[in-house]
């Protein structure tokens, strides 16, 4: 089991190393402007109203307890914000991302075409994108908002939530590998859980990339790079059996 998840961690620092790589590094310049421009504006948004946000997340009846949940909420705040930034990032720079999934297939596995960069293939396949990532948003948000009363149990229920945000960023990033084989987003879901611990490791890495200010700026490239050797990798052969003699 934690060797499962430590290989689903391995994939995100994975995906890291790989965005230098000359061929790939291309294909990260749009993801990364784009969770650039989201991610300093969720963090001037934090600057500006983490404080009154931390609050109301504060019951009344714990207010004499302030001081030692003031920094556990400042956290649980300060993953809500940026888990928010990473999702709008992903979905603003879907078409770069299944292109960039692309590239790194081939760099990493020579199982692809090389993507050739193309405004004429990203207008022809924006409408399928835009309803296949419309229909994944839905699908995350309609678990997490309700997750969000979690939060009102103290301890267990910011812990609860942060799993539940690493899983879901988890199969957000699998969508591009995955559904550039055609998978459909419910045999998605299927994947993730026959791969349940590595997968939670991706996501709990991910989730924590994101909170790093500034470094997450490479979030959503890295990510996608990471889930793309992840769930693409072909499982380990057992070793061939040697008949004795």
């Amino acid at each position: 089991m934690l060797g499962n998840f430590i290989e689903g961690v391995k994939a995100l620092i994975e995906g890291c190393r790989l965005l230098a790589r000359p061929r790939i590094r291309r294909y990260v310049a749009v993801p990364f402007l784009i969770s650039a421009i989201f991610f300093t504006a969720g963090l001037w948004l934090m600057a500006r109203y983490l404080e009154g946000v931390v609050n109301s997340m504060i019951p009344a009846w714990l207010d004499w307890l302030r001081y030692v949940l003031y920094p556990l909420f400042a956290v649980i705040a300060l993953a809500m914000f940026y888990f928010g930034f990473a999702l709008l990032a992903s979905f603003v720079s879907t078409p770069f991302n299944s292109m960039l999934s692309e590239a790194v297939e081939h760099e990493v596995f020579g199982s692809a075409p090389a993507a050739e960069f193309s405004w004429r293939k990203l207008l022809a396949e924006f409408g399928v994108v835009l309803i296949s990532e419309l229909r994944k948003l839905g699908y995350v948000l309609s678990r997490l908002i309700p997750a969000l009363l979690l939060l009102f149990v103290p301890v267990v229920g910011a812990v609860l939530w942060f799993l539940l945000s690493a899983w879901m960023l988890a199969l957000n990033y699998a969508d591009y590998p995955l559904g550039n084989h055609g998978l459909a987003f419910p045999a998605q879901r299927q994947r993730l859980r026959e791969t349940r611990w590595q997968s939670l490791g991706f996501g709990v890495a991910t989730l924590v990339l994101t909170l790093l200010p500034v470094v997450n700026f490479i979030a959503v490239p890295a990510a996608v790079a990471g889930a793309t050797v992840l769930y693409l990798r072909p499982p380990p052969q057992p070793p061939a059996k040697i008949d004795a003699p």
